[in-house]
């Protein structure tokens, strides 16, 4: 057998493979030895020979890959929940792998279409077979906040739930219990997945001034009148004012933010914020002034730099979209370029971490071609597989020096085109199959090369039951009417 046979993906590093096939019963046994730290923390080597299968990593995140690995080189019909009682036979094969970046990501938006827990776990054995181990959980928005914050009920009671969107009149909601985050992240951790929550500030912050009008502009005319949980998509113009108090009250969400999410990152958002009421606010200049910041720009990131303190104090790291780069970023601030990868060069230059995560390559709720009733946004140039296979992590631009500052990168999955789990099969799959190649596998990849081995993989999700969009284009039940909003939004989301 040669080794272009095996279809792995990601693509290992190195594969040796025999020429023959070994049998095994149904059940396979397997030798693990561990510690082995030339592997690196998350690489492993696996070997079936005559002596059966073989494990050596350098740590159990190893291990996990490794029987991933293995998941793969077994039949397709092995990932079926009855997959029935047969012997199974592997190649006769030596692999030896390791990511090439330790972030690799996927951003699930549920707050402007809620997803149900029962999909988000099942999303995330998705990623862990794909080797992806970051989920970046946006869980708040102008359209509903998702997570239960004790001290505020009415951030769930009011802010998760809308009249309807985008005129559609369906009322809309949901959010996940502070007992549904802890299994989420636990079932993650399992799988060898960190969880990062976003808190969206000070944008994209309606839902809870809904909840909490004092959080809002109150001098600001427009900002007087009731305010609802937007039931628009795009960018509102409704922020956060810059109060103390509001500082205090996000303070506090954190605290309980942190202590159900314990991994090493918090995302603050910090995107798309609109200065409008700000500069109309008399208070928010009094403030600017008390502050002595010369911009409206200055005070968001003095706001952001309150939070990203509280969290530093609390061992985390501070996330944030690439907007942040308009101010002095608190130490130690990861930046998530998504607007060009330009941002990426900036805040590597700043001395920054960063991941890249650009519209062109990543946004993986875009189109995936031009077809008539092909889903996603209709305002944006699709974003092929071929495209996203394409994506290079690293920009060409950064000096090599500097490259080290790229920690890796996460596809996108905004959800306003993505109103059920079943489009989020479609929009995901198989795009985020050739996302993971482009972070774990070396960067000399090959389009043609990939495609035999992905249409292998898709008898994979075929017995996963992922309804994923064929190669050569959706399903007749695939294709979706034209949506309401048609027109494009302020920015690429």
């Amino acid at each position: 057998m040669d080794a272009s046979e095996i279809s792995i993906i990601p693509k290992p590093l190195h594969i040796q493979a025999g020429s023959d096939r070994l049998t095994f019963d149904s059940t396979v046994v397997v030798n693990v030895s561990v510690g082995h730290a030339e592997l690196g923390p998350e690489g492993y080597q696996l070997t079936v020979d005559d002596n059966g299968v073989t494990f050596l990593a350098g740590t159990q995140t190893g291990v996990f890959y490794a029987e991933k690995t293995l998941r793969q080189l077994l039949p397709p019909a092995s990932l079926r929940t009855d997959s029935g009682d047969k012997p199974w036979p592997l190649p006769h094969v030596q692999i030896t792998d390791a990511p090439r970046f330790r972030w690799r990501g996927a951003m699930l938006d549920v707050a402007r279409h809620f997803l149900p827990k029962r999909e988000v776990l099942r999303f995330l054995d998705l990623m862990a077979l794909h080797k992806l181990n970051v989920l970046h959980f946006h869980l708040t928005e102008d359209q509903g906040w998702r997570i239960e914050i004790k001290q505020y009920p009415k951030l769930t009671e009011v802010g998760g739930w809308r009249r309807e969107t985008v005129g559609d009149g369906r009322p809309h909601g949901g959010f996940y219990t502070q007992d549904d985050i802890r299994e989420i992240v636990a079932y993650a951790a399992e799988r060898h997945i960190t969880v990062v929550p976003e808190i969206d500030l000070p944008g994209h912050s309606t839902a809870a001034i809904a909840a909490y009008p004092e959080l809002g502009n109150q001098d600001v005319p427009s900002a007087q009148e009731p305010r609802e949980v937007w039931t628009e998509f795009g960018i509102a113009k409704t922020v956060l004012n810059v109060e103390d108090a509001t500082v205090e009250f996000y303070k506090t969400v954190l605290d309980e933010v942190c202590e159900l999410f314990p991994g090493e990152f918090v995302c603050l958002g910090g995107d798309e914020c609109p200065k409008d009421e700000w500069k109309a606010s008399a208070r928010a200049q009094a403030r600017k002034a008390e502050l002595g910041l010369a911009t409206e720009e200055d005070l968001q990131a003095w706001f952001m730099n309150q939070l990203g303190a509280h969290v530093s104090a609390k061992g985390r790291k501070l996330l944030g979209w690439d907007e942040i780069l308009e101010g002095e970023l608190f130490p130690g601030t990861v930046v998530s370029a998504w607007r060009s990868t330009e941002y990426a060069v900036e805040a590597a230059r700043r001395g920054h971490d960063t991941l890249t995560s650009p519209t062109k390559w990543v946004y993986f709720d875009y189109r995936q071609s031009d077809a008539d009733g092909e889903p996603g946004a209709p305002w944006a140039a699709p974003t092929t597989l071929e495209q996203a296979y394409s994506f290079e992590p690293v920009p060409a631009d950064l000096p090599e020096e500097l490259a080290g500052h790229v920690i890796g990168s996460e596809a996108t999955l905004w959800s306003e085109y993505m109103p059920d789990s079943r489009i989020h099969d479609y929009q995901s799959w198989p795009r985020l199959a050739a996302f993971c190649e482009t972070v774990w596998s070396a960067p000399d990849r090959d389009f043609a090369e990939f495609l035999p081995r992905l249409t292998k993989h898709l008898e994979r999700l075929d017995a996963l039951g992922v309804e994923y969009r064929p190669l050569d284009g959706p399903h007749p039940w695939q294709k979706q009417p034209a949506p309401r909003w048609r027109e494009a939004p302020d920015a690429a989301e």
